[in-house]
């Protein structure tokens, strides 16, 4: 009964260190944002070019997420989760050390491509270490609490940073918390073997990630109609590439199935929605309402703290119980609704009457389907598989960063008024935050994953060394 015991408090003790590492690299999509008016000034770059600094990491972090799960299966998921770290930490430096905007974009790209190796480690070491449903539920809500609200959570620790102290702050900050993290996995992460297999599909990787960036660019570009046909084409080659070799970046089964598939499809659309309401509620607090930066991250604190509650009391405790589509479903109506009340957003607009009720709807409603996503997005793989089923699901988030950031800000650019075209882009956010609901309830099938109503597929037990 006491190593029963001693070994359950170790895996919660080895989550704590895997969520900081998670909860990292989510910080990192949004903390510069808060930061990006003063980043600006300091580095004399445009409007059209401000979408680049956050999708320099999105991007590569979208385009070799599942490379990095390959590699996480290959050498061992706490050897790369270790490397990850450290390769993460020494790109936040070179970040905060930035002299120009290409500095801070190839600085950017690097902390996106040690994340792609990070994060789907940190996801698949969750799903192989907790597979008992209760323990599993409780660990993805500690997870999918984090996913759903980092972001939000970078707003304010951004914000704090850059009227404190400096913008570069929003990178330094990562040296510290990957050092911890290192550290603290390193003693407690119990190690986890490899496949040895080192084989990578280096074609798949040119034409997913070569796909993304058109897709990305033809959101700004004045050649949009040009680059996505590129990019159609491109990602069709992909999956074209990835059904015919004996090594696939993306072994197509894992998407094939319609739960694992209609996951990753409403996390894209769902983040769409998400990131673009960070970026465009950052500048119009900050240029609209002259918030200072502190207390335009706080005002994102909403959007947070209903996030966490939901997903770390609510989505938990009735993940086990109910169909995910039960949770998911209303999760993604509700932010949906929610983003369309931004939708009525104007220069008089009172943030305790038409931003505060928003907020609380998206965070409530996207706290409730991410942890749910995950869940699904990862259930009834094996072992074997764990790393590259995780970034899947990352990268389906991570595409829809980049996508969503990109689109939203040129939407939003094309207005004659800036609040006009901020109220534009929410709209078109509910948009598809609308679509992933629709898509979670004609695609998302598996029962509950509780033992008394019929368990869904569960996680194999973790191989002993």
């Amino acid at each position: 009964m006491q190593a029963r015991s001693a070994d359950s408090a170790g895996r919660w003790i080895a989550l704590a260190f895997i969520a900081l590492a998670q909860l990292m690299v989510a910080l990192d999509a949004t903390i510069v944002s808060i930061a990006l008016p003063s980043v600006q000034r300091a580095l004399h770059f445009t409007n059209a070019e401000r979408q680049w600094v956050v999708t320099a990491y999105t991007l590569p972090l979208a385009g070799l997420l599942l490379l990095g799960g390959r590699i996480a299966d290959s050498i061992g998921r706490k050897r790369a989760f270790l490397i990850g770290l450290t390769g993460f930490a020494a790109a936040s430096a070179l970040g905060g050390a930035a002299l120009d905007l290409r500095m801070l974009a190839f600085a950017r790209a690097l902390q996106g491509a040690f994340a792609a190796l990070l994060s789907p480690t940190a996801l698949s070491l969750l799903a192989v270490t907790f597979t008992e449903p209760r323990e599993r539920a409780k660990a993805f809500a500690v997870y999918g609490g984090i996913a759903g609200s980092g972001g939000a959570l970078g707003l304010v620790l951004g914000g704090a940073l850059t009227q404190m102290a400096s913008w570069r702050w929003c990178l330094y900050v990562n040296v510290a918390i990957a050092g911890l993290a290192f550290f603290g996995a390193r003693r407690v992460v119990p190690p986890t073997p490899g496949t040895g297999d080192l084989r990578a599909d280096v074609p798949g990787v040119l034409l997913v990630g070569s796909g993304l960036v058109c897709a990305v660019s033809a959101c700004t570009s004045s050649s949009a109609l040009a680059l996505a046909i590129a990019a159609a084409v491109l990602l069709a080659l992909f999956v074209l590439r990835e059904a015919r070799t004996e090594n696939p970046l993306l072994p197509l089964h894992i998407v094939a199935d319609r739960n694992r598939g209609g996951a990753c499809l409403c996390a894209a659309l769902a983040i769409v929605g998400m990131f673009g309401l960070f970026l465009l509620l950052t500048y119009y607090f900050q240029t609209v309402l002259h918030y200072p930066p502190v207390m335009a991250g706080l005002a994102f604190l909403p959007m947070t703290a209903s996030s966490l509650f939901v997903a770390t009391t609510l989505a938990s405790r009735l993940l086990p119980r109910l169909p995910p589509r039960a949770l998911m479903a209303p999760g993604l109506l509700t932010a949906s609704f929610g983003m369309a009340l931004l939708t009525r957003i104007d220069a008089g607009t009172h943030y305790l009457t038409g931003i505060l009720p928003a907020e609380i709807c998206v965070g409530l409603g996207m706290g409730c389907a991410m942890i749910t996503a995950f869940s699904v997005a990862t259930q009834g793989i094996s072992p074997r598989e764990a790393g590259v089923a995780s970034a899947t699901v990352n990268a389906s988030q991570q595409v829809g960063g980049s996508i969503g950031t990109a689109l939203l800000n040129a939407v939003a650019a094309t207005a004659l008024v800036p609040v006009q075209g901020y109220a534009t882009a929410a709209g078109w956010a509910s948009g598809a935050l609308f679509l992933a609901s629709l898509i979670a309830t004609l695609l998302i099938t598996s029962p509950s994953a509780s033992p008394r109503t019929g368990s869904a597929p569960q996680m194999p037990a973790p191989p002993s060394r």
